[in-house]
């Protein structure tokens, strides 16, 4: 193999690594922004009187 093509090839495989990169990045920064919605949309469904009346007569 020639110098020009291992070059290309190597360059050819940095360009994928680092746009492989980039979309998990991206990914994961989706992910947490959802969970973070997720936890928000969570808190405030939360009744805080809810329990902390129980009545056990029969």
């Amino acid at each position: 193999m020639d110098i020009a093509a291992l070059s290309i090839n190597l360059k050819q495989a940095k360009v994928a690594q680092e746009t492989s990169h980039a979309v998990m990045k991206l990914a994961m920064e989706t992910g947490k922004q959802t969970a973070n919605e997720t936890v928000k949309m969570i808190e405030k469904s939360v009744d805080p009187n809810l329990g902390r009346i129980i009545d056990v007569s029969a």
